[in-house]
């Protein structure tokens, strides 16, 4: 069937993507829908292991896929996005820097993530749900719609045994195209990239089993596609020692314990596929369409291009898979999973409205990188976002700008709740920095930024400004924060010069006039202008290039008199928020 007609929205990443995977799974169904709404429900996923904090490098596991079906689901069809947890995935090890951990749960490395116990304090019953929880609020935040499933569930119940018993059957097979990479030789080094890739990244097996099982079980009986957990310690230390396919008796050794027994597999549910074969077979399963990998994946001999071969064994089709790079951080340690700090999606929703982290996620194509700001970038960032706000509004805005914009703001579901007033974040986080958690002075400070139409309540600013008073207390050393003068520096005031003295008073006699942010704006920037003869309205093309480093020697003046430093917040937002009073006080009047 043609593919249902578009907005603009088609110049973008996603739309694209949207087209390919209404096409394949279409073709895949073998016969064509008469509209959206008869058609296939088309199937993404997401792949996430519970295994420590799931962080926002592990984020674009889900944000792609949920985007693309996102646009799927606008355009009418039926979309299932899932995302299974890989908690029946063998503990690696304790992750460091984790509260409530420490080398005691050493002792649990091997056994599945379900079966580790929680971090101390935690209210979850086990490992895999506490970090499992986190990331589920995350999600919800940010307006992703999904349906999760428990590989810990999907095992223990039975739900694959059927598959189980397919792979051992046909073990020689998936041995053969195994055995294909196994004897290949690594690929050449390659040229360093122009940004290092995430180690998270790297790691990601992990979080999903690439580097966290091998191939298979390997023994004196052959090749074997299924480690059980040991019925003893709970451990995959093991190996499988005989296996018959008619009575489908299984019998393993604990390489940890000793401990050995024999199973009929047609009714033992305590273990799980390898990887590299665990991953296509879900793949038949549930008839997934799309689903993106990291770098680790999509290599030479990777899980994913194993899995593309090894996916037919169990009557399926590999997905479309776009590998998606790095996410970096700007003002934290580089991810990296296996290490203490990681920022997660909750750290950065601490920080930023959900809108602006799907922007992030929307605006780079999956195989671009790019950084998440918990430094002063995320100023320039929000600066940014609200530019293209405002040509989104006015109709200015390019197409692939708009539908980024567009992914960011809603789903198909129905926008997301936004702050009713967007005032600049840095003029947020400076007002919330001054007034130290003073929420009465704060309410003040914003009241006066525009008197024409003065904010009446702080819920008006909210969550925007609850997002910035958070990155202030939380991402702002403390020899950075602003503490306003208590007394006016005396010995400063009387060692001024002339033009220094009356640069502050051609200040303090506008300060009445000017009392509001775009007004102090064109007062702070036109004293120099006017003590050079000039008007305060002249623009830089009517100024010499000295008015620049004059200006910085008042601005420079104004700090020290005021907080006692060479920099701080904006001078316009800082003037309103010590208030008319306090500055003639402090500026020697």
């Amino acid at each position: 069937m043609p593919i249902v007609a578009q907005s603009t929205e088609t110049t973008d990443w996603v739309s694209r993507f949207a087209d390919e995977v209404i096409e394949e799974s279409e073709r895949r169904a073998g016969d064509k829908a008469a509209s959206p709404a008869t058609a296939p429900v088309v199937v993404v996923a997401s792949g996430l292991s519970p295994s420590g904090p799931i962080h926002l490098g592990n984020l674009r596991e889900v944000m792609t896929p949920h985007l693309v079906a996102d646009e799927i689901r606008r355009r009418g069809y039926q979309v299932r996005h899932l995302i299974s947890w890989d908690d029946y995935d063998r503990y690696r090890k304790v992750p460091a820097g984790v509260p409530g951990v420490d080398e005691t749960w050493a002792e649990h490395i091997g056994k599945p993530l379900t079966s580790v116990p929680a971090p101390k304090g935690s209210a979850h019953p086990n490992w895999a749900e506490h970090f499992k929880s986190a990331m589920i609020e995350s999600l919800a935040e940010l307006g992703v719609e999904f349906d999760g499933i428990s590989q810990t569930r999907q095992y223990t119940t039975g739900v694959y045994r059927e598959q189980i018993l397919h792979a051992m059957r046909h073990r020689g097979a998936i041995d053969a195209i195994l055995d294909q990479y196994r004897t290949k030789k690594a690929p050449p080094k390659q040229k360093q990239q122009q940004k290092p890739l995430d180690e998270a990244e790297l790691e990601a097996a992990e979080g999903s089993g690439a580097a966290a099982e091998d191939d298979g079980s390997f023994g004196t009986a052959g090749y074997f596609p299924y480690k059980p957990y040991c019925g003893n310690c709970e451990k995959d230390l093991t190996t499988v020692t005989a296996y018959d396919d008619d009575s489908t008796e299984l019998t393993y050794v604990c390489d940890s314990c000793g401990f050995s027994e024999t199973v009929r597999l047609n009714e033992f549910n305590r273990g799980k596929l390898v990887w590299k074969v665990d991953w296509p077979m879900r793949w038949a399963y549930e008839g997934v369409v799309f689903e993106p990998s990291g770098v680790d994946h999509s290599s030479p001999g990777s899980s994913f291009q194993v899995g593309g071969q090894i996916v037919g064994i169990f009557g399926g089709k590999q997905p479309i898979g776009p590998m998606y790079a790095f996410v970096g951080i700007s003002g934290m340690a580089k991810m990296s999973s296996s290490k203490g700090g990681v920022p997660t999606p909750a750290d950065a929703l601490q920080i930023m409205e959900p809108q602006l982290l799907r922007w992030l996620y929307a605006r780079r194509r999956p195989n671009q990188s790019f950084k998440i700001a918990f430094d002063q970038e995320i100023q320039r960032l929000y600066d940014e976002w609200d530019k293209l706000d405002a040509k989104v509004a006015d109709g200015s805005a390019l197409p692939a700008d708009v539908a980024a914009h567009s992914r960011a703001v809603r789903t198909a579901g129905g926008e997301l709740p936004r702050t009713p007033r967007p005032l600049p974040y840095r003029t947020l986080a400076s007002v919330a920095d001054i007034t130290a958690g003073h929420q009465d002075q704060a309410l003040r400070i914003l009241s006066e930024l525009d008197p024409e139409n003065p904010i009446g309540s702080l819920d008006e600013a909210r969550p925007r400004y609850d997002k910035a008073e958070a990155w202030i207390n939380t991402h702002v050393p403390a020899d950075q924060r602003t503490i306003v003068r208590d007394e006016p520096d005396a010995e400063l005031l009387k060692s001024l010069d002339e033009a220094s003295q009356n640069s502050l008073r051609l200040l303090l006699d506008g300060l009445a006039d000017h009392w509001s942010l775009d007004g102090l704006t064109h007062l702070v920037y036109g004293v120099p202008k006017v003590q050079a003869g000039f008007p305060a309205d002249a623009t830089p093309k009517e100024l010499p290039p000295e008015i620049k480093t004059a200006q910085r020697t008042f601005f420079a003046l104004l700090y020290h008199l005021l907080v006692g430093r060479d920099t701080g917040p904006r001078l316009p937002t800082l003037l309103l928020a010590v208030g008319q009073e306090r500055v003639r006080a402090l500026l020697g009047e």
